[in-house]
């Protein structure tokens, strides 16, 4: 199991690379679906990292537990503002809160989802 925890962590670590690089893009141009979509791509590639950063974390006996669910979220919602910072930077993007705030929510309800699960499970 521990090589799964480090697989996790290592997958988290390597998809901060891939939103770094993401929000150093001048521009995505993606096709419009809905209105707020951005904010739904937000939520799912955070959500993403917050799983890892979850799964990176041995769980109890009976599951994560809160204190680890509430780690995993810190981590990505600091992460999230990190990276509304560095966009302030690159031509063509703006910082913007509601971005953080779909990252952290997005964060919260795939771990959320995870710690349910393994608690359900006892997965350990």
């Amino acid at each position: 199991m521990r090589l799964v925890h480090r697989l996790s962590l290592l997958l988290a670590i390597a998809w901060m690379g891939v939103l770094f690089w993401l929000s150093h893009q001048p521009s995505i141009d993606a096709p419009s679906l809905f209105p707020g979509q951005d904010k739904v791509f937000h939520a799912g590639v955070y959500g993403i990292l917050g799983v890892f950063l979850l799964g990176a974390m041995r769980p109890a006996a009976g599951g994560y537990s809160t204190p680890q669910l509430r780690t995993a979220v810190i981590i990505a919602s600091l992460y999230g503002i990190s990276d509304e910072f560095h966009q302030s930077f690159v031509p063509g993007r703006t910082p913007d809160i509601l971005d953080w705030a779909a990252d952290t929510t997005g964060a919260f309800l795939a771990a959320l989802i995870l710690t349910r699960l393994t608690r359900t499970l006892s997965f350990n």
